[in-house]
């Protein structure tokens, strides 16, 4: 008999039904059985009092009454009775994330990355954020991970002293635990340390932690059996996402309360998400997929919860994301620069030379590819070659001083990320070949913490110089443009608040850009006391970076709106094309609108990557072209775009 998972005042229910029957049936059925588990019926007289009504958990779809549950829904779909006159508790837990909309399309991949512990990449991850790919592991993984779990099966058997595996954690590590406790152990440490707070990770990054997390068991050094490590495959592949709070890790000892989170959906208890079934209590979220809640054997609560992984996943989507911003905020600049009627004598090739830092002498290479006149001939810098302007202000002249120690910023993250995600970092670490267990420090965060507060102070210059260019291209006496790039000014405000915004944006990032991990608290009675706060440092770098592409999308729309007063007048051949990109979803600034669905359009041109993708074929052909004056750069050691890995 099918069977539906149904969601009754925030109780989940398992109710058998038949095909014949109606939604209504469902509907009363699941009602009658949550009245049956409250000791006051759930303030209801009788079953056929409660008026309700009936939708998808995914997408929310209202399901019409009479319907029969055989053409209505899958078997084993959840749902949610809504009863008539109920109002939405502020804690209740919604059946979709935020952004129902983009996780409504997913699809389950049909390709697979191998993973081994050694080879993943920052994008590789982003991309198993995404759902693009499942996972398997490499024959030489299994066999490590093999190794690994034999010498915990030894040390169980001879019944060996050895931390967090006959023992108890932190202050507890001197208490030794029963082989008949053993299980108990691993099921109650995973239970206590779920005590993390905040808002749950997004499907995206939940997928980003579990996938890392299954990359540094697979490098064989955490004691996991392969059965167990399997189970978690599996959870994955199926996009079976425990509820994970954002909050709660100090970043030493590994993330212990947000993979705790992890590994009690996967046991089968807390709340877990999949695209199936939405907010639901694990157990049935992992029954709706086929797939048994994981019973812990010794030491793999310990294997599961103890890593930098949340640290570490944040802060690859964080220089993921800072690298693409960076190579769109060159194309940004360069626009402005047009509009402005700035001087291409700055990005001289012998100017950068003389000071041969890597990112400057790319930002410079960058600006000159799209702006030179030999190969792209401006009408807009053609009307203004012979005045008197000697040179421009900072925020152009010196692009690329500034936006190249950003792209050389986000080369060193990304060299200590790509390092951080191939890491072991549990504790104890299991060597097989040595058939030994050793206590150490590879969970301690600071590397990544301080990385990520690094990339947070260096991107967030970006926004800073952007914010001031913004600022000329609206000041009539700087741009000699309409005030606020719009006409009947008075009567229209144009991109008066727009900038504010900006502002705004770039005034908060200085707070954000103070560093996390200066900071450390004492824990654990005292054993852990010295931690990295990466957790904020990682969240706070993501929140610095979105701040970043709103500023530039604004600058984006600014500049777009500043060539309208320069026509018929146009720009180079690349540039025509970006600001072709925008209007294909922003229209010119006629009269005032309503602003913000043009910045939130602009900015998902930025997120997506669509402004590198238009102004990319015309960088790399100046490339090609100009390889003398070009230097090639290791891919290992700097790969922001124009020359990806």
């Amino acid at each position: 008999m099918p069977r539906y998972t149904v969601h009754v005042r925030g109780e989940w229910l398992a109710v058998p039904c038949l095909n014949a029957n109606t939604i209504r049936w469902l509907g009363k059925e699941a009602v009658r059985r949550y009245m049956k588990n409250k000791p006051d019926n759930g303030g209801f007289a009788s079953v056929e009092e409660v008026k309700f009504y009936i939708r998808r958990c995914k997408g929310l779809g209202l399901l019409d009454l009479d319907d029969t549950v055989e053409d209505a829904l899958e078997d084993n779909e959840f749902v949610e009775v809504v009863i008539e006159g109920d109002i939405m508790s502020p804690d209740f837990i919604p059946s979709q994330p935020e952004g129902v909309h983009l996780y409504s399309k997913y699809r389950e991949p049909e390709q697979y990355i191998s993973l081994d512990g050694n080879s993943l990449t920052t994008e590789d991850l982003v991309n198993l954020g995404k759902g693009l790919y499942k996972i398997k592991l490499t024959p030489e993984a299994e066999a490590k991970v093999k190794q690994s779990r034999e010498v915990i099966e030894r040390i169980i058997k001879e019944q060996t002293v050895v931390y967090g595996i006959t023992t108890g954690f932190g202050k507890f590590a001197r208490t030794v635990i029963p082989n008949s406790k053993l299980r108990e152990l691993q099921v109650n440490l995973v239970r206590s340390h779920s005590a993390g707070v905040g808002k749950p990770l997004s499907p995206e990054r939940s997928r980003m932690l579990l996938a890392l997390r299954i990359n540094v068991l697979a490098k064989g050094y955490s004691g996991i059996s392969l059965e167990t490590l399997q189970q978690v495959i599996e959870a994955f592949n199926a996009s079976c996402l425990p509820y994970i709070p954002e909050k709660g890790t100090v970043g030493a000892s590994g993330d212990l309360a947000p993979l705790s989170h992890l590994a009690l959906g996967l046991i089968g208890e807390g709340k877990m998400w999949s695209p199936k079934s939405g907010w639901a209590d694990a157990k049935y979220v992992l029954e709706a997929h086929g797939l048994r809640p994981i019973t812990l054997k010794p030491k793999e609560g310990l294997a599961l919860i103890n890593g930098t992984q949340m640290i570490t996943s944040l802060g690859c989507e964080a220089v993921e994301r800072a690298g693409a911003i960076a190579r769109q905020a060159d194309i940004i600049a360069a626009l402005t620069l047009e509009v402005l009627k700035g001087t291409t004598r700055a990005f001289d090739t012998d100017i950068h030379a003389v000071r041969p830092h890597r990112g400057q002498a790319e930002v410079a290479f960058r600006f000159r590819s799209l702006l030179d006149s030999d190969h792209h001939p401006s009408e807009i810098a053609e009307s203004h070659r012979f005045c008197d302007r000697v040179q421009d202000a900072y925020t152009m002249r010196c692009c690329p001083q500034v936006h190249g120690v950003v792209n050389d910023t986000i080369a060193f993250v990304k060299d200590i990320m790509m390092t951080e995600i191939n890491s072991a970092t549990d504790n104890p670490m299991v060597f097989a070949e040595r058939a030994e267990t050793i206590s150490g420090g590879n969970f301690h965060g600071e590397y990544p913490a301080k990385a990520l507060d690094y990339l947070a102070i260096g991107v967030h210059e970006l926004a800073a110089i952007s914010e001031r260019r913004i600022e000329r291209l609206c000041n009539p006496s700087l741009s000699e443009l309409p005030a606020f790039l719009v006409t009947e000014g008075g009567l229209n405000s144009g991109f008066m608040i727009a900038h504010c915004t900006a502002a705004a944006l770039v005034s908060e990032n200085k707070a954000l850009c103070h560093p996390s991990s200066v900071d450390s608290l004492s824990t654990s009675a005292a054993t852990e006391d010295h931690v990295s706060m990466g957790g904020w440092a990682a969240r706070k770098a993501l929140r610095v970076i979105e701040h970043v592409e709103q500023v530039l999308a604004i600058e984006l729309l600014a500049a777009c709106q500043g060539i309208e007063f320069l026509r018929p007048l146009r720009t180079t051949t690349p540039l025509e094309k970006v600001y072709d990109l925008v209007r294909s979803v922003v229209r010119p600034w006629m009269k005032d609108r309503f602003m913000a669905p043009d910045i939130e359009a602009a900015h998902r041109l930025l997120v997506e990557q669509k402004v590198w993708e238009v102004a990319k074929p015309y960088i790399e052909k100046y490339r090609r072209e100009h390889i003398p004056e070009s230097r090639p750069i290791s891919p290992t050691a700097f790969s922001l775009g124009s020359l990806e890995m």
